[in-house]
């Protein structure tokens, strides 16, 4: 079906005059204001920060193969963690999401681009030099922050001048989050296609505005805790040094209530692309959107008052413990809403399983093991022996790569046939998928049992005791990063030179959504009048 524009219409939100030429070469990109290229740029930036995090994540595996000091020592070794934790979650998640956002949001609510072109612009520039930033402070006098990624005082009191750099970095990543998340949500305000209103939106736009809602509420509280770090360090303030009357709690307060939050703004998106792709391939429409919407709503409030279930061992008194487990098992209520969904979704549904579907089905089997492992968590009296164990390591991982990292594979394999125009190789996708789930449950499912046998996570060396999982569990490391440059080398860079069987309009049978209605790949600009839809908001017509 070709796109029908409505003749009469006006341009939805303000026509982006700059943007009506097309420039070539390297001003294409540094001067991007097309909410396509900017979102092209946010996932190869995100990539290669998810290649420089995973190098960091490899080497401390090839120091844990086997007991003793073999590749780097215990300074060095706490800089790796420290700086994995960061790149990851600031360099590569985060921005890859609000990559998906920049390249489907305006395609999928019938927007002309995004609200704030040259904004949006500029939010990705910031991330550059920060990103630059990060990764020097490893040739910086004593090597990166080695504080671990939460950046505990009274460490980062007593860490040389890199802990200053990555504040600085912190603070340029933060302000690109903030900018970004408000060019989302005048976006999907203001900018939808008449027609569309808010409870006939795709869920991956729901899950953009409650996460964009989110970083605008904490971003500013990580920014006041690092401030107050960078002013202990430099200007002889006492917030966190005891010395001078401070306390070092505080801090794990202040950044666990942005840490929370944190967690849910890597995760709702997620949830907002497994809940495009299980209806495509299952045939059906989504099973309960509207509660689907309301559990979303939900898990963001909620990640407001659970942050302490990090601080079970604190000497938090017995009331407090208990205000903070039953609230974190309360997440579970919304949370366990989703997956049923998912699964009614699928039930009955005339399924295929091509590579999006095979990882949105890996993404809800492994991310629940991850969420059963944090109801465990939850309660107090286990946290308090699993704390800072492998256990914990092994949870978070469970969320975070088979969460958030499978769900954006997903999204990849499901959009980038209509982002480049060609589709990739099914078998190359499923053995991407395959061995990147073998490799993954090898790595981290061990983990579990080191942290029940009470190994601390951050240490360089163990005893003889942990051999086994340890050694296991850095082979299945290796695998699952040679598998993610397969990836690169064998689907994305074939798709992005334009190799391979031209992507039909619609791709995939089931899908639905505006998205589907423009040619692949899209165009340069859609939707220089808001697009006419049918009664369900999900088709164009005329």
């Amino acid at each position: 079906m070709s796109v029908v524009l409505d003749p009469h219409g006006t341009a939805a939100g303000h026509a982006h005059d700059h943007s009506h030429d097309h420039p070539e070469g390297w001003r294409r990109w540094v001067f991007a204001t097309n909410h396509k290229d900017i979102g092209t740029l946010y996932l190869l930036f995100s990539f290669t920060m998810f290649m420089v995090g995973g190098v960091l994540a490899l080497l401390i595996r090839a120091e844990l193969f086997q007991p003793g000091l073999q590749v780097v020592n215990p300074e060095l070794f706490n800089q790796l963690t420290t700086m994995h934790g960061l790149i990851m979650v600031f360099g590569a998640i985060m921005p890859a999401f609000v990559g998906f956002a920049n390249w489907m949001l305006p395609l999928q609510i019938g927007a002309s681009d995004m609200a704030f072109a040259r904004m949006n612009n500029f939010s990705f520039w910031l991330m550059i030099p920060a990103a630059i930033l990060l990764v020097a402070s490893f040739f910086m006098p004593g090597g990166a922050p080695a504080a671990g990624w939460t950046l505990y005082a009274p460490l980062t009191l007593q860490m040389g001048p890199s802990m200053d750099v990555a504040i600085f970095s912190m603070h340029l990543l933060g302000a690109s989050s903030i900018m970004g998340s408000i060019n989302i949500i005048v976006t999907i305000l203001n900018m939808r296609a008449p027609g569309m209103t808010l409870m006939k939106m795709p869920m991956f736009a729901w899950t953009w505005l409650i996460t964009a809602y989110l970083l605008i509420a904490v971003m500013p509280v990580l920014a006041g805790a690092i401030t107050m770090t960078l002013t202990d360090r430099h200007f002889g303030t006492s917030f966190f040094n005891p010395a001078g009357g401070g306390d070092p709690i505080m801090y794990q307060h202040i950044f666990w209530f942005f840490g929370h939050p944190e967690v849910y703004i890597m995760i709702l998106p997620a949830f907002g692309i497994i809940s495009q792709i299980v209806p495509a391939f299952a045939r059906k429409r989504l099973f309960g959107y509207t509660s689907m919407v309301y559990a979303t709503s939900s898990i963001a409030i909620l990640s407001f008052i659970v942050w302490a279930h990090h601080m079970f061992t604190t000497g938090m008194p017995v009331t407090g413990q208990l205000f903070f487990m039953y609230a974190t098992m309360l997440i579970a209520i919304p949370t366990g809403v989703k997956v049923f969904n998912w699964i009614a979704t699928m039930w009955r549904g005339a399924m295929t399983f091509e590579t999006p579907m095979l990882f949105a089905v890996g993404f809800i089997f492994v991310f629940t093991i991850g969420g059963l492992t944090g109801v465990i968590l939850s309660v107090a009296p286990i946290d308090i022996q699993l704390q800072d164990t492998y256990y914990v390591v092994a949870h978070f991982h469970y969320v975070l790569v088979a969460g958030s990292l499978y769900a954006l594979y997903a999204g990849f394999y499901y959009w980038a046939p209509k982002w480049t125009g060609v589709m990739y190789s099914e078998a190359r996708g499923r053995i991407h998928f395959w061995l990147s789930l073998i490799f993954f449950n090898i790595t981290f499912f061990p983990m579990h049992f080191l942290g029940l046998a009470g190994m601390p996570r951050r240490y360089a060396d163990y005893p003889m005791q942990f051999t086994d999982f340890n050694t296991i569990a850095s082979v299945g490391a290796f695998g699952f990063g040679l598998m993610q440059v397969y990836f690169f080398v064998a689907i994305v860079l074939p798709m992005m030179r334009g190799k391979g069987e031209r992507a039909p309009q619609r791709p995939w049978e089931g899908a639905e959504g505006l998205e589907w209605e423009v040619a692949s790949p899209a165009p340069f600009h859609t939707y220089e009048n808001p697009p006419k839809l049918d009664a369900s908001a999900t088709r164009v017509v005329g």
